[in-house]
């Protein structure tokens, strides 16, 4: 395992767009920090968005990890390009010939995906942590330590959304146009939602129950939205009469599905490499 991972690390290293990508992700995680400084007055109301309540103590699992995920696609551009460079390069070829065989060459792929979602879930969780002691009102042991559950669902976010991006770099073997499917099947979710919505079935609860299974569209629902959480939100809402109140809670079903998706896209991954002519 340390092995495989060591000798795409090294490919990483001689990577100029690469690192640069994988040092712009991280900056990106770090400027959540920058949200604290957000301050703004509205006629004589003084506005602080840290002073709303957005890193207290455990909400700040669930905001971060919600937000952070955002950034994703900087590394998905580093894993589609590691494949698109394999070809390009004929580094694919030369592994093989020099003894690596197929599945150790995915595996290899699939151990430095697990390090980018592992790396990128502790990097999340200290600077919570940090931005939480500072500003959260709250600062017992057992708040700050539940909802850890958020961390969890971030991870197996990444995981299952890198794995499909190998899946795709691996199929058509150029990194934009990899991106490019990636976007098309997005909309073409979001098309097969409303189709079954609307024309197939005309019930929204069963256009939910299937539409959950959908790859991208189960890695979204892992985390779901925090904004309507917050206390300034749901004055809001109660003074025009609205209930926004939802289940915010990590599903470990849903977990379950993303898991079962990524399975099958590092195993396509290894079919295509093992059915194709190199």
């Amino acid at each position: 395992m340390f092995r495989l991972i060591d000798i795409e690390l090294h490919k990483l290293r001689n990577s100029r767009a690469s690192k640069v990508l994988i040092i712009t992700y991280f900056v990106l995680l770090t400027s959540i920090a920058l949200i604290a400084a957000i301050k703004f007055d509205i006629g004589p109301v003084q506005f602080h968005l840290a002073e709303q309540g957005i890193f207290n103590f455990p909400y700040i699992w669930h905001f971060n990890t919600f937000i952070a995920a955002f950034f994703k696609f900087f590394l998905l551009l580093v894993i589609v390009s590691m494949m698109a460079n394999e070809y390009s390069n004929k580094t694919l070829k030369q592994n093989l010939i020099d003894g690596l065989s197929k599945k150790e060459f995915v595996l290899s792929k699939f151990y430095t995906v697990i390090l980018f979602a592992f790396i990128s879930t502790v990097f999340v969780f200290v600077v919570s942590l940090v931005l939480g002691l500072i500003y959260s009102d709250y600062n017992e042991f057992s708040i700050i330590f539940s909802d850890l559950e958020y961390l969890l669902a971030f991870f197996v976010k990444l995981l299952g959304f890198f794995s499909f991006g190998l899946f795709l770099g691996v199929l058509i073997k150029r990194s934009a146009f990899a991106v490019g499917a990636m976007l098309i099947w997005f909309f073409a979710e979001l098309i097969g939602y409303s189709v079954m919505k609307w024309k197939v079935f005309r019930d929204e609860e069963i256009a939910d129950a299937l539409y959950q299974f959908a790859p991208l569209n189960s890695m979204w629902n892992l985390i779901d939205e925090p904004f309507s959480r917050l206390n300034a939100v749901k004055t809001i809402a109660s003074q025009i009469g609205e209930d926004i109140s939802s289940d915010y809670s990590v599903h470990f079903y849903e977990i379950a599905i993303v898991l079962g998706w990524t399975a099958l896209f590092v195993y396509g991954s290894y079919y295509l490499l093992k059915i194709r002519d190199l």
